[in-house]
C-alpha cells in the first residue's frame, strides 16, 4: 500500500470566515486537492478514467474530526494514506497540518461508479495497479 502523500495548500482570504479563520468545510476542499494530486502522482488521470473506462469516483462518506484553527496566509501541509483500497472503493486517512501542529483529521470513503448509471463498479485493474504501487 502506498505511504503517506504530501501536498502543501495556502490558507487565502477566501477560505476564511468573518473569525478569520478557515471555514470548517473548507478542509474537504483540502482534502479533496490532495486526493486529486495523489491520484495525479500515482499516473491515474481522472479524465481518461471517465473517457477510456466510463469511470468516475464519488465520496461515499467523510467524517471528519476538527483539532486546532488554521488562518489567512498559513501555509497547510496535508497528508494522506491508503487506509484500504477495495474492489470498488479507497478509504483514506487524511490529515491537515500547519507547522507541528494538527489542524484536522479525516477519513473519506471514494467509490467508483460507472459514469452513466453512478451505480457502484469495480475499480479499472490499470488504475487500481498504480494506486497500489503508488
Amino acid at each position: 500500500m502506498p505511504q503517506a502523500f504530501t501536498w502543501t495548500v495556502r490558507v487565502y482570504y477566501e477560505d476564511t470566515d468573518a473569525g478569520g479563520i478557515v471555514f470548517y468545510a473548507n478542509y474537504l476542499k483540502f482534502f479533496e486537492r490532495a486526493r486529486t494530486e495523489w491520484l495525479r502522482a500515482a499516473g491515474v488521470s481522472q479524465q481518461a478514467l471517465l473517457n477510456e473506462d466510463g469511470a468516475i469516483f464519488v465520496v461515499k462518506s467523510a467524517s471528519v474530526d476538527y483539532h486546532a484553527p488554521a488562518r489567512l496566509d498559513d501555509v497547510l501541509k496535508l497528508t494522506l494514506s491508503i487506509e484500504k483500497l477495495g474492489r470498488a472503493s479507497v478509504s483514506f486517512a487524511q490529515q491537515a497540518w500547519c507547522g507541528d501542529t494538527l489542524l484536522a483529521s479525516a477519513v473519506v470513503k471514494v467509490g467508483c461508479v460507472d459514469a452513466a448509471t453512478l451505480r457502484p463498479r469495480s475499480l479499472p485493474e490499470a488504475s487500481a495497479a498504480k494506486m497500489r504501487a503508488a
